[in-house]
């Protein structure tokens, strides 16, 4: 996807919504994009908090300790049964189980433990925002797809100051400029 009005940076980009439902149909949205060719999503971040100020994240790249040590064990578990029998199988498992759970712990494969947690903050009781790392997208058909979901909130940005604008104009966000807020890396 290289040509005229196409980005192929790595690109942040948070978005508010008022409700989770609304947040979810725009997750949607992004997938449907991505299964066009429209953009490339490498992970994408829902951020709900209550209105008593609750939060919940659900990433959608991030490895699970749990997760990653069962993959560790089975795998290294197998290779031991092949090669040492019942004691490497043992022997596999233990290694396997406790090198998964440190890679979970060790590896964010999307958006950043940091960026999670500044979105975190930034989200507005009785919202939810949605934070998504995306390259090589067509900004006419992300334009087109965010004015759909007129009355968000463009939260964040690392873009050019004209995309942020005609991004935040597309949301229906007159407040959209404040995206362009110096944060971490």
């Amino acid at each position: 996807m290289s040509g005229d009005g196409e980005t192929t940076q790595q690109t942040l980009v948070g978005i508010s919504f008022e409700d989770v439902f609304r947040a979810q149909e725009f997750m949607t949205a992004t997938s449907r994009m991505a299964s066009r060719g429209e953009l490339v999503l490498d992970d994408r971040v829902l951020i709900v908090k209550d209105e008593k100020g609750h939060t919940r994240v659900v990433e959608t790249k991030d490895l699970q300790g749990g997760r990653s040590a069962v993959s560790g064990a089975f795998w290294a578990g197998f290779a031991g049964l092949i090669l040492g029998g019942p004691v490497g199988w043992a022997a596999g498992i233990a290694a396997g189980a406790g090198v998964g759970a440190i890679a979970a712990k060790v590896i964010d494969l999307g958006i950043s433990d940091e960026w999670v947690a500044w979105f975190r903050e930034a989200v507005v009781p009785g919202s939810a925002t949605v934070a998504l790392l995306i390259t090589d997208f067509r900004e006419d058909a992300l334009l087109e797809e965010a004015s759909r979901f007129t009355g968000s909130h463009l939260v964040y940005a690392n873009l050019e100051d004209g995309m942020i604008d005609r991004l935040a104009e597309a949301l229906g966000d007159p407040d959209g400029p404040d995206a362009r807020v110096e944060t971490h890396d």
